[in-house]
């Protein structure tokens, strides 16, 4: 997948070495592996600079790590709490990807002047203007505001959708119609549109053990590319027509980084999740990462040969429920789960051979589905390079935080 049989071993090895002072459960990133992962994104966005998507990292020092690398500017996030409280912290450039109804947030924003010019808030329908508005509680500093494009591919006059239920704002009409809403209304300034393909950006096209699933959806995804980069760039000549100084267009996602910046009327990129690459950006034939986040579950039963069980391990993630959204038991190589328990809240058992070489006390080294989730259930990530422990960070949880 991305390193040899011995590459791995070695991994592994490096990876015990390092935390042998540790009790597991816990959670790593390997620094080595984030910043070749980083360079990655950059080389792919091609000169535009990457928005860091926040709910794929969950840290605040790595957050800083990356945006003090050349071609990253600014954070995605995802609730309006935690998008003051970076502000708070220092960060300047704040995009909340998803409308919020935080109506004691947004009395903050409009009572901070310097919050209000670090955050800028999603807006996909006239009715948050309004609920903005009554929150307001007095404050007076005004509300900058992105606008979301639905990117969804609709075929057989709509019959058929293709993408994410986001916003209901489709065609360039309906946007520019919207903008007009905005720049009327006192106390808000259009700053920017965002477009996420998600149905290209998250959908791996390399599907294993299915080349028939893995054509269609490169078909699919080839199809809504053209779709969506002419319908975007109408959609951005429409608001600049009418919000002529607007300040950027954000697109794209981990898994379309280099298809979206070819577009001339992106002017950024948002990704995240390539930086920790997590098991659902396995399996896409145009990039390849390298693992960087992982945690660590011990071994604290032998039921029996072949079989090991270890403490914790139920941490699906998000999306529809299905075997891709499960940990996937990384190291030792060859570990499976038992189909009758899957991954369980306080016990998982493991099957196959490397299940006998395994001690009481030995742990087991996993990936996540997803990026960011893994920083929900540690308070901590242990920063591995070369073979030692190098820093000990706090998640957005262990600094008390858990803002969804």
């Amino acid at each position: 997948m991305f390193e040899t049989t011995a590459d791995l071993a070695a991994d592994r090895a490096r990876y015990d070495r390092a935390t042998a002072h540790l009790d597991a459960p816990l959670a790593l990133v390997d620094v080595e592996a984030f910043d070749a992962n980083a360079d990655d994104l950059v080389r792919r966005a091609a000169g535009k600079p990457v928005r860091v998507a926040t709910k794929s990292v969950r840290c605040r020092a790595l957050l800083e790590r990356v945006l003090a690398r050349d071609g990253f500017a600014g954070v995605l996030s995802f609730t309006l709490a935690e998008s003051l409280w970076l502000a708070r912290c220092g960060v300047r450039d704040v995009l909340l990807a998803y409308p919020s109804a935080d109506r004691a947030g947004y009395a903050e924003l409009a009572g901070d002047p310097k919050a209000a010019e670090a955050v800028t808030v999603m807006v996909d329908d006239a009715a948050q203007l309004e609920l903005i508005d009554a929150a307001r509680d007095g404050g007076r500093a005004q509300i900058r505001v992105c606008l979301e494009l639905d990117t969804s591919l609709r075929l057989f006059g709509g019959r058929f959708r293709v993408g994410a239920r986001r916003s209901p704002v489709h065609s360039p009409t309906e946007l520019a119609e919207l903008a007009r809403s905005v720049t009327r209304r006192p106390g808000f300034r259009l700053v920017g549109l965002m477009a996420y393909e998600g149905h290209v950006a998250g959908v791996g096209d390399a599907a294993p053990g299915s080349r028939l699933r893995s054509r269609g959806v490169r078909a699919m995804q080839s199809a809504a590319r053209r779709e969506l980069a002419a319908r975007r760039a109408a959609a951005v000549r429409g608001v600049r027509r009418v919000a002529p100084d607007l300040e950027f267009v954000n697109g794209g996602g981990t898994g379309s980084v280099q298809h979206t910046a070819a577009e001339e009327a992106v002017t950024e990129i948002a990704a995240g999740s390539g930086l920790f690459m997590p098991c659902l950006f396995d399996h896409y034939t145009s990039f390849t990462g390298r693992p960087a986040a992982l945690f660590a579950l011990p071994v604290v039963r032998r039921p029996g040969v072949g079989v090991v069980t270890v403490l914790g391990g139920g941490y699906p993630a998000s999306g529809a429920p299905g075997r891709d959204r499960l940990p996937q038991p990384y190291l030792p190589q060859g570990l499976r789960y038992d189909p009758r328990e899957g991954p369980g809240e306080v016990q998982t058992p493991l099957l196959g051979p490397p299940a006998d070489d395994l001690l009481i006390g030995d742990r087991v080294w996993f990936r996540h589905a997803k990026a960011g989730e893994l920083c929900e259930r540690f308070a901590a990530l242990r920063l591995v390079e070369g073979g030692r422990v190098t820093e000990t960070v706090p998640t957005y949880r262990g600094e008390g935080h858990t803002f969804l």
